[in-house]
């Protein structure tokens, strides 16, 4: 089934997310949150710590429930619950995420070519795994000398190139990346996301960034949403939306970026005020 069409009429959405609420307690972590992905897209959600936009990450991938709002993904509803292991196994390959610390979601006693065989002899059964580890190694920049190292024995960004890889083994339709780059020093940052542009390019997957870095945004998104309190503040093409912010929270997020003649402590009664 394809999704519906986008906005500009061109590109049918890939991820469609629709009044998302969440609450834990008496806090809206996730408040009526609403936007579009289409299919090659870049889509970049901003705020500060607690602004709600890593949990509304985690519910589109379905690591948190939502109360209320849906996920489409191709136009389909990414159901709450899902039974049965092929129907469990579909869901995983709408949505793949790749977290801020790779080595957290690695098994540190497996190596890099079995960490991508087991994933694709769990989705692909019937496939030659051979060729698609090889594709896959090639495709992240790592090659066939990575293949046989423990994630001790890689660098920070080899080993965020083996979570980008595995990710990618399901064939995603949308990759998730919550602050992918936010542990990597700038030049590092820099290699990484130019990967993820060329992958891009190649597979016309759609990603959706998480970061509170405006930089990453710049670099690498298409739209923009930005997050405060749970809720969205304001949303639209990032280079519209970094140019002339409508939103004081939005120009307060650009201002906090250090720069030459940066004041924090006007920035911190900035914060306050709003």
């Amino acid at each position: 089934m394809h999704g519906t069409t986008d906005r500009t009429g061109n590109r049918p959405h890939v991820l469609e997310v629709r009044g998302l609420r969440r609450t834990f307690g008496s806090v809206h972590a996730v408040d009526d949150v609403s936007f579009v992905l289409p299919e090659g897209g870049s889509l970049g959600i901003v705020g500060e710590s607690g602004s709600g936009k890593t949990t509304t990450a985690r519910i589109v991938v379905g690591l948190e429930r939502a109360d209320a709002g849906d996920v489409l993904v191709r136009g389909r509803t990414r159901a709450g619950r899902t039974r049965g292991r092929n129907a469990r196994l579909a869901r995983a390959r709408e949505v793949q995420m790749v977290f801020q610390d790779p080595y957290l979601s690695l098994d540190p006693r497996t190596g890099v070519e079995a960490a991508l065989r087991e994933t694709l002899r769990l989705h692909f059964p019937d496939r030659d795994h051979t060729a698609r580890v090889r594709e896959l190694l090639d495709q992240v920049g790592l090659g066939t000398r990575a293949a046989d190292a423990l994630p001790r024995q890689l660098s920070g960004g080899q080993r965020q190139r083996v979570a980008i890889a595995r990710a990618l083994a399901v064939e995603p339709a949308v990759l998730v990346l919550d602050e992918a780059v936010a542990a990597l020093d700038v030049s590092v940052q820099a290699q990484i996301l130019n990967l993820l542009a060329d992958i891009r390019e190649q597979t016309g997957i759609g990603y959706l960034f998480i970061t509170h870095d405006l930089g990453v945004v710049r670099c690498v998104t298409d739209e923009i949403v930005v997050m405060r309190c749970g809720a969205v503040v304001e949303q639209g093409p990032t280079e519209e939306v970094l140019a002339a912010p409508r939103h004081p929270y939005t120009r307060l997020l650009l201002e906090s970026v250090p720069r030459a003649g940066w004041d924090p402590e006007a920035i911190a009664a900035a914060r306050r005020a709003l």
